[in-house]
């Protein structure tokens, strides 16, 4: 992989981020791209990104072999240096050139969404690999998935990856073979630039909730309605839940960009204006059966009959919504419904409503529930299959982002929970005990019973220990997550479904 100056220069000019360049060889050619100053950086292209860059950061890169740097401010005067107006969205075009712009090369789905993406974006990849064997990848908050061997999957770190990874990866897909790419991308994604000049082939919009809001994140619920509207301004063709807060503003944006002929819409139940209604016929503890029925002209089109009857195999009626997007997805693609059908019906997300039978201590549930609207449908779900039983949730909130969904797992316990644990999840640089109080302070303690156990195992363990017979437990928030961000350190934990089967041993065997 290379990239010439002068052809940095020029995207640099074409897209009016190149405020000034000193650059003693235009026609150098650089083998080695990076934004961390630890990294082997020899004849390396050096970015300084970041509200906590530092020089220091840039001195070190020099050392370690950089030839230029890209900053939107000098810092070294002594080095060749390209001066731009966004550091980060020169990263994401330079980094797709050095690259050699794999995303050409790749058909690209992408989903954003408050909840749902991770769900509807294994849905996808699940319908789409039986359709295109070893051909498709996935990229997600769970796992990445660049090629058809074991070897090319691993666990992500972000839900969407620094634009410099995301094209790597890209790479890493194209070489492997794969033509077709399933992609979660959040708003952050959008808000630092981490797709910056991507264009999708199809983007789906699932719903949005106020989230996210805080200092690290989105200020406000516009700044994040925003960011989000901007999948759909980069998408060839658009999916949209009709019925999802804003729609009228999520329309709008996809409508600057594309024609009506290349946005569908779905919905629930008998909604006017749709292309495509959901409407369930059975939804219980194993399966969740529903039909998916053409409503208009356009989407007569991609259906060979006007109605079909899916059988979902994750549980929860909420997730219909997710493979309705995911149905349209595959439809517009060419796949054959028998596919999507059989896909479905062995459809699995890794954290998504995995039960555990006890023998004594209740019925357990793990999912990856994260904020309120996610933790309602779930909670909402199993309140109706279970109605005289006691929901017991053990849940904590993220540090340094997210602040927003401490006050939403309050009113959500308010609202539907018996009791609760609250404890450990993914603390960052905050206090776990000062997130558990926040959370705690707006609890209605006559509704709810609370207890703060920061250890999450130790929590979970109370949990199991505690209940008996018809209860329902609910682990909520962390799902597969194999390590708890803290301090900067990504420190081993054993994972929700891991720790809870290990309890259950201890103390049922």
């Amino acid at each position: 992989m290379s990239l010439k100056i002068s052809n940095a220069i020029e995207i640099l000019k074409k897209h009016d981020l190149l405020v000034s360049s000193s650059v003693s060889d235009e026609n150098l050619e650089v083998t080695n791209i990076s934004y961390n100053s630890k990294e082997d950086q020899s004849n390396g292209i050096f970015f300084c990104k970041g509200n906590n860059f530092k020089a220091d950061y840039l001195d070190q890169a020099i050392k370690n072999g950089a030839k230029i740097y890209v900053s939107e401010k000098e810092y070294n005067k002594d080095v060749d240096r390209l001066v731009v107006k966004s550091a980060s969205k020169a990263l994401a075009l330079l980094s797709a050139k050095y690259y050699g712009n794999p995303e050409d090369d790749l058909f690209i789905v992408a989903f954003t969404g408050t909840k749902g993406k991770t769900t509807t974006s294994y849905f996808t990849y699940d319908i789409l690999k039986n359709a295109y064997p070893k051909q498709v990848g996935l990229f997600s908050t769970v796992d990445r998935i660049v090629g058809p061997n074991p070897k090319d999957e691993f666990k992500s770190d972000l839900t969407t990856p620094e634009s410099l990874e995301l094209f790597r990866d890209m790479r890493r897909c194209v070489d492997n073979g794969l033509k077709y790419l399933v992609m979660e991308v959040s708003s952050q994604a959008y808000k630092k630039n981490r797709v910056y000049g991507l264009k999708f082939d199809i983007g789906g919009f699932l719903n949005i909730t106020p989230d996210h809001i805080g200092p690290n994140e989105h200020p406000t619920y516009e700044d994040y309605l925003n960011c989000k509207k901007q999948l759909m301004i980069n998408s060839k063709v658009n999916i949209i839940n009709r019925q999802t807060d804003d729609y009228d503003k999520v329309y709008a944006a996809a409508k600057e960009t594309s024609d009506d002929k290349d946005i569908y819409r779905f919905a629930k139940n008998e909604v006017a204006d749709t292309d495509f209604s959901i409407r369930n016929k059975e939804s219980n503890l194993n399966d969740s059966v529903f039909t998916y029925t053409a409503e208009s002209d356009k989407a007569e089109d991609l259906q060979d009959k006007g109605e079909y009857t899916y059988d979902l195999g994750l549980v929860g009626d909420f997730n219909e919504l997710n493979a309705g997007a995911a149905i349209t997805a595959a439809k517009i693609m060419g796949v054959k419904n028998e596919v999507i059908v059989e896909s479905l019906k062995v459809a699995f997300v890794p954290g998504r409503m995995e039960h555990i039978n006890t023998n004594s201590h209740g019925t357990i549930f793990i999912d990856y529930a994260h904020n309120y609207a996610s933790m309602n449908a779930l909670l909402s779900f199993l309140k109706r299959e279970y109605p005289k039983s006691k929901i017991k949730v053990v849940v904590g909130s993220p540090g340094d982002k997210g602040v927003s969904r401490r006050a939403g797992f309050s009113r959500i316990l308010n609202e539907l929970a018996d009791s609760a644990i609250l404890t450990t999840d993914d603390p960052g640089f905050e206090d776990p005990a000062d997130i558990c109080k926040q959370i705690d302070e707006k609890i209605d303690h006559e509704k709810v019973q609370v207890k703060t156990i920061l250890d999450r195992e130790k929590a979970i363990r109370e949990m199991i220990t505690s209940s008996k017979g018809d209860d329902i437990i609910v682990l909520a928030a962390k799902g597969n997550d194999a390590y708890q961000k803290t301090k900067g350190v990504d420190v081993p934990y054993a994972s929700d479904p891991v720790v809870a089967r290990k309890i259950l041993k201890d103390i049922e065997d």
